[in-house]
Parts: C-alpha cells; sequence; structure tokens
C-alpha cells in the first residue's frame, strides 16, 4: 500500500486505493438507472382536436347532423307537451258531451265545464310548461356533454 502525502488520513484509505476505488465504481455501476422511454412516434399520439363546436360554428356536414339532432330532440318534446295538452282540452268537451249529467253539476255557483276551464286548464298548461323547459333544457345539457365529449 502506498503511504498518503496528506496528513491524517491512514494509508490504504478507500480513496487512495485503486483496488477499493474500482470497486466502489463497480457498485455504482450495478446499481439500476433510471431511463424514461420514450415513443419514436410521438407525432403520431398527439392528433390536432378538431373540437365538435367548431364543426357547429362552421356549419359543416358534421355539424349540422348535431344541430339537426338536438332540435329533432327537441321538436320532438314540444310535439309530445302540445299532444298532451291537446287531449286534455280536446278531450274535456267530449267528456261534458259523453256524460250530460256533469254539465248541470255547480261548483260555488259556477256549472263544473267552466269551473274546470277556469281552474284546472290554465294550471295545466303552467305545469306543462314548466314540464317543458326542464326537459328542453336537460336535452341541451345532453348535447353539450354530446359535443365537448368529442
Amino acid at each position: 500500500m502506498t503511504s498518503d502525502p496528506r496528513p491524517g488520513r491512514p494509508a490504504g484509505s478507500p480513496r487512495t486505493d485503486p483496488a477499493a476505488r474500482r470497486m466502489d465504481a463497480f457498485r455504482r455501476s450495478e446499481t439500476p438507472r433510471r431511463v424514461s422511454v420514450t415513443s419514436p412516434r410521438t407525432a403520431a399520439a398527439r392528433r390536432s382536436r378538431y373540437p365538435a363546436t367548431r364543426e357547429i360554428d362552421e356549419q359543416t356536414r358534421l355539424g349540422e347532423v348535431y344541430m339537426r339532432s338536438l332540435l329533432r330532440t327537441q321538436f320532438r318534446l314540444a310535439l309530445f307537451v302540445c299532444t298532451v295538452l291537446a287531449c286534455v282540452v280536446g278531450g274535456l268537451p267530449l267528456l261534458f258531451l259523453l256524460i250530460p249529467e256533469l254539465r248541470e253539476v255547480d261548483v260555488l255557483g259556477v256549472s263544473l265545464p267552466w269551473a274546470v276551464l277556469a281552474g284546472l286548464i290554465y294550471p295545466a298548461f303552467v305545469i306543462g310548461a314548466w314540464l317543458y323547459v326542464r326537459q328542453a333544457e336537460r336535452n341541451e345539457r345532453h348535447f353539450a356533454e354530446l359535443v365537448e365529449r368529442r
């Protein structure tokens, strides 16, 4: 072993012994190193997003399909609500025609047909309108989720 030229360091210490230095280097090379792995096709993995809102704004074929589906859904809802209200309003004269005794019943001094028209039809319209608005907003939320998800 060689002597260390610096005082206070014993001869043959790991820093001065060439065999110990080689052993330290060997131990360091055995430890696994972290390696980041990347694909050579990084450009292929990233495609530019073409949002559906842009399709709608630019009025492309796909945007037309999206808008047509929303309009068709809203139209079906409006048709359903109007049909239900028309059946109720149209069914009342038919009900009073088929059961003539109902025409002669008085409710608080008012005949039943007028009481039904004044007291039940308008609240039915209000409830129908409220349900329509609620469902129409739900349809629009679903449409927005569909467009954002794409």
